[in-house]
């Protein structure tokens, strides 16, 4: 008697995140959200019919050594400071995702890409889902990004928007954004995990159909993490970030991930009225104009591949309050107590009866320790009213116990300082922070061009 087969049973599916279970529950077990669990249907009349489809004509496998990478060769966006982060241009097929809180300037990003692209001869496609094309237009026109190479489309549906690449035919296809536009084969509305997962695939398939290229706008949550299934950057081919305080102009765009390149790359561009300009040498951004003062110092900072010069400042007033004042900008205030303990402990620098005030010049942030010297300099020379030589920076790590450590890749921050006119490199050669200090008063002594108010 031939065996008995399973009964099929069909099961219920979460319409946000798409989570099976054979039995209804009230809340999914993947997602978290109320009441979205529903019966789903054995097999849908679109499924059926793309199933009934014959697949196309399959291509023989062939040894890697035989594949010739000719046959995609990287295409400049227009914009120098973008195709830096991609690793060289554009790659034929490519998926990127750009990412950013809102107002950070994404759009004005891509749509000065898209320019620039049209200006190459490229045709460009860009879908806006999120605006008019009168919209965009406008601000097209004051960024100088008209051009009759540029298409635009303002629509939320996936369909029409596969109808104007029809349409167009174009060499590069701008989707803004991705949790606004809609597919028809998927339900929910648009901006839920299962229509975010349907648009992306689709866009990306049809992207590696005709050798595309797309770009692909993506919201941010409140914890700074891209919305939408965890599986839409598995999906894409590159991840990037944008990332910028709307207080200042400056704007960084980094790799997060990158098939085709590294993710080390940082691009630098600074907001104007006018739109968004690329910095290919941001170091003056970040350092302070005129004769040196007390309570300064300049530190290299490595954002990604990146080294540049950061001034910090420090300024510290007298007090007779019970808590001293502690305000930092730019700098980790964790960090800045270490510092200011270790000097005080270690380097006999009296802090704790004065407000201490240190930030950074240009907005910038600093988070890795190579900063901790340059900040243990800068409160000093504050404290004792010094000055050092413009032409000095401090690179190093500060220990609990007074000791300087060396800090990563410090021969190219070395090599980008001397690049750019500093003479003497203040790092973990000195040994410890009382040295360091011992030997900056030394060379003030010897050499009086150094510092003028001695």
């Amino acid at each position: 008697m031939p065996a008995r087969k399973p009964s099929m049973t069909v099961p219920y599916r979460c319409t946000e995140c798409g989570w099976t279970t054979l039995k209804w529950v009230g809340r999914c077990g993947e997602c978290q959200q109320w009441g979205t669990v529903v019966e789903a249907a054995e097999q849908t009349g679109i499924t059926r019919a793309v199933a009934a489809v014959a697949p196309g004509a399959s291509r023989a496998a062939r040894p890697i050594t035989a594949i010739d990478t000719q046959d995609a060769p990287r295409r400049t966006s227009g914009v120098g400071e973008f195709d830096r982060v991609l690793g060289g241009g554009v790659v034929p097929g490519a998926a990127i995702l750009l990412s950013g809180e809102p107002g950070v300037g994404k759009s004005t990003l891509l749509l000065e890409v898209a320019a620039q692209s049209a200006r190459a001869g490229r045709r460009v496609l860009y879908a806006s889902a999120e605006e008019s094309t009168a919209q965009v237009r406008l601000r097209a026109e004051r960024t100088g990004a008209l051009h009759d190479e540029l298409y635009l489309a303002a629509e939320t549906d996936l369909a029409t928007i596969l109808g104007h690449i029809d349409d167009v035919q174009p060499e590069l296809l701008i989707v803004d954004s991705v949790q606004t536009v809609s597919s028809a084969l998927s339900d929910g509305a648009a901006g839920q995990p299962s229509q975010v997962r349907e648009v992306a695939s689709t866009l990306i398939r049809v992207a590696k159909e005709r050798s595309l290229p797309v770009i692909i706008v993506g919201h941010v949550t409140k914890d700074g993490s891209i919305a939408g299934p965890r599986i839409l950057e598995h999906l894409v081919d590159v991840v990037c970030q944008f990332e910028g305080d709307r207080q200042t102009s400056l704007r960084f765009v980094r790799a997060l991930k990158n098939r085709f390149g590294p993710t080390d790359e940082v691009g630098c561009f600074d907001m104007t009225g006018a739109g968004i300009a690329e910095v290919p040498d941001p170091s003056a951004l970040f350092l302070g104009h005129g004769d040196p003062v007390p309570g300064t110092c300049v530190t290299i900072a490595l954002e990604g591949r990146r080294a540049l010069p950061v001034e910090v400042q420090a300024l510290t007033i007298d007090t007779t309050a019970p808590n001293p004042r502690r305000v930092v900008n730019g700098v980790d205030s964790a960090r800045v107590a270490m510092v200011l303990a270790v000097l005080e402990r270690r380097a006999h620098v009296k802090v704790s009866d004065k407000d201490v005030y240190v930030s950074t010049v240009g907005g910038v942030r600093l988070v890795e320790p190579a900063a901790d010297l340059a900040i243990a300099i800068a409160v000093a020379n504050a404290v004792r009213d010094h000055t050092i030589s413009h032409r000095t920076v401090a690179i190093g790590e500060l220990t609990l116990t007074g000791e300087i450590r060396p800090v990563t890749q410090s021969a190219q921050r070395a090599g980008e300082a001397s690049r750019l006119g500093y003479h003497t490199v203040l790092d973990a050669s000195s040994r410890s922070i009382d040295r360091a200090l011992r030997d900056l008063q030394t060379r003030r002594r010897a050499d009086p061009r150094d510092a003028p108010d001695f």
